[in-house]
């Protein structure tokens, strides 16, 4: 009898195509991983936990979704995937099941000063071709109303066959922009203080540029001495007005020098080429100190910081140009699109609103589509990038997010919550590295790695349900259901940091005493106004040590001890020690390997293939010349003591021998933060985001400042770590610092002396004081979002 008129009873066996169910990945290596073996279902939502640096991120970015996207780029052609980044396959044995993954994480979008949400998120795009539609009056295509875009104009001859004869005609071509000619679609225009770029006193040969990187030495003294345009041994207070006009503002011009052709560019046009380009944000501190000593930003007042040309300002809809539209918050933006009824764009319309109630469903209706995509924060930049993603028709593909609920109110954890189910519910796999609970309590499979961090961690503790989870004896599992109490008694503020009429985006003339001396924890849901508060009143003022959420920047070359100036002290001790010079301690320096350049490894290119990268036979990976590694310090060698852990370095560096009190002191900052596993020498490429923030914050512990700003300090940490960084704030307030903390963590909040509440919504909504006091205080009343919850949160 065939399957189709079976009647005894039993169901048919499944398809074969329903039982790949399950990503399985056996034998993964990556980074810290030993070598672990886990299943994660299809489908459903899977959280990862564990602490900081236990390998959460190893495993879900650096191995299945590294290999899932290796795998889509391997799709295309040779041709096409010379364009394409080159991955190497994972250190892993077996990978199986893997569906396409789509990457959600923390990285900040460019910094890039013409990108903004609207930019990114296409939402300007929709906007100008509506304009082009509807705009009265018609001005011509989306272009048009583009600030990137500028105005050209040509005329010339054209060449032209008409019935087998060639004719030349003259034509005029007309290309109309959306960009302001004064600004360049910048916003601003700049004014320079000319002796921020040189001493007028002396001449070029004496080193009159005091510009950073300008030397007299290099190719730009080459250019500027050779050129022929005024006399180098002259100086500059003597040059004639044509000679300061070619110096400052000559056009890019063509050269010869010493046979050499070069470009010759004056200083101010070389400077807005190579350095105003570029976000100040982004820029290396040494650079940015001069950008801001020498530049002044203004306003453009042509365009009145809109960015656009006149004509594109000119075209309105229902009274309303496109940068009117661009400014206002998006949840006012969503509606006003709603009101819009032209049967015309219809389908336009649709996306473009469907577009911006996202924006409003993720939490961010707060913006505005004009905000530079380079200040947004990490948390905002994850969610604007979900954006994309809510109203895909794919399904059956792997999401992989990275801690969305970073930056979030715990009012704010639950509509995160909501769309992870949505995007799981239409028949995705939802893969989530998170430490919060109440995203932790929503999951279908919990996978948990430690037991520890670093090498100590690698391995998977625990696989099952979040009940399972509660039982276990893991780490994460013991502290699941942790609840803070309130503090007994709070500190007595030594004075208070006064803030008068602070209107910073949507603050609405805020007066507040921020209490110094003690714990004060500013809170409120995204987008209150937090941010604006500190950034646009206290930071900068005197002996404010500002540590935000901006990423640290180095190579594979940069370490823990590169970057904390730790390896200073080192090295100075290593050659005292040795009798001879510091820079052989260094391994980008003299000391360092010849055959890898003391990169440790050699890196063999091929081609579209993926980037072998083997350990050098000469140093065995040690980075270091053999003759360097002779010297000792207290019987180690310098590639013996980057190996160590900050732990092992601080008893290392403490006594006998090798007490280096400089070394000690950093190294002692760096276990109070919880960093006490990280090794030395690696590298800051292969630390999770929850480690270089805490590597920052021992960094910057070092300036002589008398109050320190933490932004969402605990961000990636682990609900056990969360105690110790609360021991960490204790100590510096202790020691006569004042600690203003910018957090949504339940924890930190009851632990503080003092909390100002902003709110009472987002945006617009936003911008007020709406509650200050001790935590105490704000749980009786309960008259806030953040008193409710944490009154919820907080142990009777």
């Amino acid at each position: 009898m065939s399957k189709a008129t079976r009647t005894d009873g039993r169901s048919p066996e499944p398809h074969l195509a329903d039982r790949h169910d399950l990503i399985r990945v056996q034998g993964a290596r990556v980074n810290n991983l030993k070598d672990i073996s886990v299943e994660i279902p299809k489908r459903r939502l899977t959280v990862f936990t564990g602490v900081s640096g236990s390998g959460k991120s190893s495993l879900v970015f650096g191995t299945i979704a590294a290999e899932s996207q290796r795998m889509i780029n391997e799709t295309y052609s040779a041709f096409v995937q010379g364009f394409m980044p080159t991955l190497a396959r994972p250190e892993v044995d077996v990978l199986d099941g893997l569906t396409t993954a789509i990457i959600v994480d923390q990285e900040r979008l460019g910094a890039n000063p013409r990108s903004t949400v609207g930019t990114v998120t296409d939402a300007n795009a929709m906007l100008r071709i509506l304009f082009s539609r509807l705009g009265t009056p018609h001005i011509g295509p989306p272009n048009a109303y583009a600030f990137n875009v500028p105005s050209v104009k040509a005329s010339g001859a054209i060449t032209v066959e008409r019935g087998g004869r060639t004719k030349a005609e003259k034509a005029t071509f007309n290309r109309l922009g959306g960009m302001c000619p004064r600004c360049e679609g910048m916003g601003s225009v700049n004014d320079f203080d000319l002796t921020a770029l040189y001493d007028d006193s002396k001449s070029l040969n004496e080193g009159a540029l005091t510009i950073p990187g300008y030397s007299m030495d290099g190719w730009y003294g080459r250019i500027y001495r050779g050129c022929g345009f005024f006399d180098p041994d002259k100086p500059i207070r003597k040059y004639t007005k044509k000679e300061l006009h070619d110096l400052l503002h000559k056009e890019p011009t063509k050269i010869k020098v010493d046979g050499v052709n070069l470009t010759y560019s004056g200083l101010i046009p070389q400077i807005q080429k190579s350095y105003l380009s570029k976000d100040v944000d982004a820029m290396q501190p040494h650079i940015r100190a001069f950008v801001e000593r020498a530049v002044t930003f203004t306003t453009c007042p042509e365009c009145g910081g809109t960015r656009l040309a006149e004509e594109a300002l000119a075209s309105k809809i229902k009274g309303k140009n496109i940068a009117d539209l661009c400014e206002m918050q998006i949840s006012d933006l969503a509606q006003w699109v709603r009101d819009l009824d032209e049967p015309s764009v219809a389908p336009l319309l649709v996306t473009l609103r469907r577009a911006l109630d996202s924006f409003v469903d993720i939490g961010l209706g707060y913006l505005s589509l004009d905000r530079p995509s380079g200040t947004l924060s990490g948390g905002e930049a994850q969610r604007t990038k979900m954006i994309r993603h809510l109203g895909s028709s794919l399904t059956d593909v792997t999401y992989v997010f990275d801690e969305p609920t970073i930056g979030l109110h715990p009012h704010d954890i639950e509509r995160m919550n909501e769309l992870l189910l949505r995007l799981r519910d239409k028949g995705n796999t939802v893969l989530v590295v998170e430490h919060k609970p109440e995203v932790i309590a929503i999951a279908d499979h919990v996978v948990d790695l430690g037991p520890k961090a670093g090498t100590g961690g690698g391995e998977v503790v625990f696989e099952g349900t979040v009940e399972g989870l509660r039982a276990s004896d893991t780490l994460t599992g013991r502290h699941l259901d942790d609840r803070a109490s309130l503090k007994a008694s709070v500190r007595t503020p030594s004075g208070a940091l006064e803030v008068r009429g602070a209107d910073t985006h949507n603050l609405r003339d805020v007066d507040v005493d921020i209490p110094l001396g003690v714990l004060c924890v500013l809170t409120g849901v995204a987008g209150s106004g937090k941010s604006s508060l500190v950034h646009g009143s206290v930071a900068g003022r005197d002996g404010v040590v500002v540590i935000d959420q901006g990423a640290i920047r180095g190579s594979r070359r940069s370490n823990p001890a590169t970057y904390t100036g730790l390896l200073e002290p080192i090295r100075k001790a290593f050659a005292k020690a040795n009798g001879v010079k510091p820079a052989l301690f260094s391994s980008n320096s003299e000391g360092a390997c010849p055959t890898c350049n003391g990169a440790g490894v050699i890196y063999t290119e091929l081609g579209v293939m993926a980037t072998v990268e083997t350990t050098c036979e000469d140093c065995e990976g040690k980075r270091f010349q053999a003759s360097v590694l002779e010297y000792e310090l207290g019987g180690r060698n310098i590639a013996e003591v980057l190996a160590m852990s900050a732990v092992e370095a601080e008893a290392f560096f403490g006594t006998g021998d090798a007490r280096v009190p400089a070394a000690h002191k950093v190294l002692d900052r760096l276990v109070d933060v919880g960093l006490g596993y990280l090794s030395l020498g690696q590298p800051l490429t292969t630390l999770s985001g929850g480690e270089r923030q805490r590597l920052k914050l021992a960094a910057q512990m070092a300036e002589k400042g008398e109050v320190y700003v933490l932004d969402e300090p605990t961000t990636g940490l682990h609900l056990a770590d969360v105690r110790q960084l609360l021991g960490l704030l204790d100590r510096l307030v202790d020691s006569g610092k004042s600690v203003i903390v910018i957090e949504h963590h339940q924890a930190v909040m009851a632990h503080a002396d003092w909390i100002i509440d902003l709110g009472p919504g987002a945006g617009h909504d936003g911008g007020r004081i709406v509650f200050e006091g001790t935590p105490a205080d704000l749980v009786a009343e309960r008259a806030t979002l953040t008193g409710e919850h944490l009154s919820a949160y907080v142990t009777p």
